[in-house]
């Protein structure tokens, strides 16, 4: 979903996101960034193009990083990738398996965890695990999960735009500001001299 989200507000921003809706239905397939150098005369103009730097990050196969890209790609941004290093990718074989891409991308394995953690907890009741807990919260369960993905999406398309979040202040009453008051010159005079005569002390 954040590279989902990168994507369409990025193209919302730039007025051309109606021109690229990328991936509708997201089924974990793997298809090739269309570019300048590979173009069979297509008419229009051409996605945006982003390059993915990775930094210090390990690129390793199934890595977070790479389920971000996969979200930036169907989100229509057009970003040069293979497939080798998304889950479901069998090295071995050299075969993509779409499936297991399409379960990491609707959190199948955040399910499964959820599942083993709510077994660990049901037999050991006095343990103290947090985990999911959140998601306890809000009565998101391991089943829904899914669910849950499919409407992140459809509100993400619906409206991608930024909202500024305003922080609510009670009527009469100024917002805590945690800005330190500049000091005024007589002031730091005195906290100098205050530091002399306490450094003098200890001799």
């Amino acid at each position: 979903a954040p590279g989902f989200l990168v994507a369409r507000r990025t193209l919302t921003k730039l007025k051309i996101a109606d021109k690229f809706s990328g991936v509708t239905n997201a089924t974990g397939d793997f298809k090739a960034a269309r570019t300048k150098a590979d173009d069979q005369g297509e008419d229009g103009r051409f996605p945006f193009k982003a390059i993915l730097d990775i930094g210090l990050a390990r690129t390793t196969t199934g890595a977070k990083i790479f389920g971000v890209m996969k979200g930036a790609v169907d989100g229509g941004i057009a970003v040069p990738h293979k497939a080798s290093r998304f889950p479901g990718f069998d090295r071995d074989a050299g075969k993509f398996d779409v499936k297991v891409m399409r379960d990491h991308i609707f959190g199948k394995h955040v399910a499964s965890w959820m599942k083993d953690v709510a077994e660990e907890k049901s037999g050991n009741p006095d343990a103290k695990i947090v985990q999911f807990s959140r998601f306890e919260k809000n009565k998101i369960t391991a089943d829904g999960l899914e669910a849950m993905y499919k409407k992140a999406h459809a509100a993400i398309r619906a409206d991608p735009v930024a909202k500024p979040t305003v922080k609510k202040v009670k009527e009469g009453e100024k917002p805590k500001s945690y800005r330190k008051k500049p000091l005024s010159y007589q002031q730091r005079k005195d906290k100098i001299r205050q530091k002399k005569e306490a450094f003098a002390k200890r001799k």
